[in-house]
Protein backbone atom coordinates (compact mmCIF):
# COMPACT_ATOMS: atom_id res chain seq x y z
CA UNK A 1 0.00 0.00 0.00
CA UNK A 2 1.37 3.18 -1.01
CA UNK A 3 0.90 6.28 1.32
CA UNK A 4 2.35 10.10 0.67
CA UNK A 5 1.82 12.57 3.56
CA UNK A 6 1.96 16.04 2.70
CA UNK A 7 4.41 18.24 3.82
CA UNK A 8 3.72 22.20 4.32
CA UNK A 9 3.74 24.26 1.28
CA UNK A 10 3.74 21.27 -1.22
CA UNK A 11 1.81 21.29 -4.42
CA UNK A 12 -0.69 18.57 -5.24
CA UNK A 13 1.11 18.21 -8.34
CA UNK A 14 4.26 17.38 -6.18
CA UNK A 15 2.25 15.09 -4.03
CA UNK A 16 1.26 13.11 -7.53
CA UNK A 17 4.25 13.03 -8.61
CA UNK A 18 5.52 11.03 -5.76
CA UNK A 19 2.80 8.57 -5.44
CA UNK A 20 3.49 7.69 -9.10
CA UNK A 21 6.80 7.42 -8.16
CA UNK A 22 6.49 5.51 -4.95
CA UNK A 23 3.33 3.21 -7.19
CA UNK A 24 6.01 2.05 -9.20
CA UNK A 25 8.92 1.49 -7.19
CA UNK A 26 6.45 -0.80 -5.23
CA UNK A 27 6.37 -2.59 -8.59
CA UNK A 28 2.11 -2.81 -7.69
CA UNK A 29 0.91 -2.88 -11.26
CA UNK A 30 2.99 -5.65 -11.96
CA UNK A 31 1.28 -7.56 -9.10
CA UNK A 32 -2.16 -6.67 -9.71
CA UNK A 33 -1.53 -8.46 -13.11
CA UNK A 34 0.14 -11.65 -11.68
CA UNK A 35 -2.92 -12.14 -9.46
CA UNK A 36 -5.60 -11.32 -11.75
CA UNK A 37 -6.09 -14.50 -12.80
CA UNK A 38 -5.21 -18.26 -11.19
CA UNK A 39 -2.01 -19.73 -12.31
CA UNK A 40 -1.83 -23.73 -11.89
CA UNK A 41 1.15 -24.43 -9.64
CA UNK A 42 2.28 -26.61 -12.69
CA UNK A 43 2.61 -23.36 -14.93
CA UNK A 44 3.88 -21.67 -12.40
CA UNK A 45 7.04 -24.29 -11.87
CA UNK A 46 7.67 -23.81 -15.67
CA UNK A 47 7.40 -20.03 -16.15
CA UNK A 48 10.19 -20.00 -13.15
CA UNK A 49 12.26 -22.63 -15.13
CA UNK A 50 11.98 -20.27 -17.83
CA UNK A 51 12.99 -17.59 -15.69
CA UNK A 52 15.82 -19.26 -14.57
CA UNK A 53 17.10 -20.55 -17.84
CA UNK A 54 16.97 -17.04 -19.27
CA UNK A 55 18.97 -15.62 -16.78
CA UNK A 56 22.01 -18.50 -16.74
CA UNK A 57 21.93 -17.43 -20.49
CA UNK A 58 22.59 -14.00 -20.14
CA UNK A 59 25.48 -14.95 -17.30
CA UNK A 60 27.08 -16.66 -20.11
CA UNK A 61 26.64 -14.44 -22.62
CA UNK A 62 27.34 -11.11 -20.31
CA UNK A 63 30.83 -12.95 -19.08
CA UNK A 64 31.67 -15.31 -21.00
CA UNK A 65 32.78 -18.96 -20.23
CA UNK A 66 34.98 -19.45 -17.60
CA UNK A 67 36.51 -22.57 -18.35
CA UNK A 68 40.05 -22.54 -19.81
CA UNK A 69 40.51 -22.61 -23.67
CA UNK A 70 36.93 -20.73 -24.21
CA UNK A 71 38.16 -16.95 -22.80
CA UNK A 72 41.59 -15.31 -23.60
CA UNK A 73 41.86 -14.81 -19.91
CA UNK A 74 42.66 -17.49 -19.05
CA UNK A 75 44.79 -19.47 -21.30
CA UNK A 76 45.45 -22.98 -21.47
CA UNK A 77 48.42 -24.69 -19.86
CA UNK A 78 50.91 -25.44 -22.02
CA UNK A 79 51.84 -29.74 -22.10
CA UNK A 80 55.02 -30.83 -21.96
Amino acid sequence: MVVITRKKGESKDAMFRKFTRTFIEEDLVNEMRKRLFYKKPSLKRKEEEKERKMQRARLRKGYGFRRQGFNSRYPQKKRI
